[in-house]
């Protein structure tokens, strides 16, 4: 601690024979239709919505990333803004009892949402890929030390100490 840990920069003499992104759309539609954001071939989902830890043909690994609310969200943003404004339309035209809505709505609702659950995930996917985030934002930069040793940089110790 007698001195200050050095910054951590990249190695710029690593290979960068790397194969350039596909655009956003096409890793948005190939995700969308649970095709690898990277080489549309190999699947993104194994079941409902489990993201496969690697792709089966490019080996990219997909199983890292966590779209956690966002799939979610975008579905009810879509779903609520295709079907409300019909829902209202049929109230003021009709004025059908509230039993006749429960039993129409809530199960078209649920399906459509269903529906577009699974394809709205996987374009979330293939947005992170090409947003570039890898599943490994949570872990601590890594600082090396002048004898070449490297360990996580603690940005506050005292939060981690639990005193903070």
């Amino acid at each position: 601690m007698d001195r200050p840990p050095e910054r951590w920069e990249p190695d710029r003499a690593a290979s960068t024979d790397t194969v350039p992104l596909p655009p956003l759309t096409t890793m948005l539609k190939r995700g969308a239709l649970n095709r690898c954001p990277f080489c549309g071939e190999g699947k993104v989902f194994r079941g409902y919505l489990t993201v496969v830890p690697e792709c089966s043909h490019c080996g990219a690994e997909l199983g890292r990333l966590r779209a956690d609310d966002a799939p979610p969200y975008f579905t009810i943003f879509i779903v609520g803004h295709l079907f409300v404004p019909v829902v209202f339309w049929v109230e003021k035209a009709y004025e059908p009892p509230m039993w006749l809505h429960m039993a129409l709505w809530l199960p078209l609702f649920t399906i459509a949402s269903m529906l577009t659950l699974r394809p709205v995930k996987g374009a979330v996917v293939g947005w992170m890929l090409r947003l570039g985030l890898t599943g490994n934002e949570g872990d601590a930069p890594v600082v090396r030390r002048r004898d070449g040793t490297a360990k996580p940089m603690v940005v506050n110790p005292s939060v981690q100490r639990g005193d903070g």
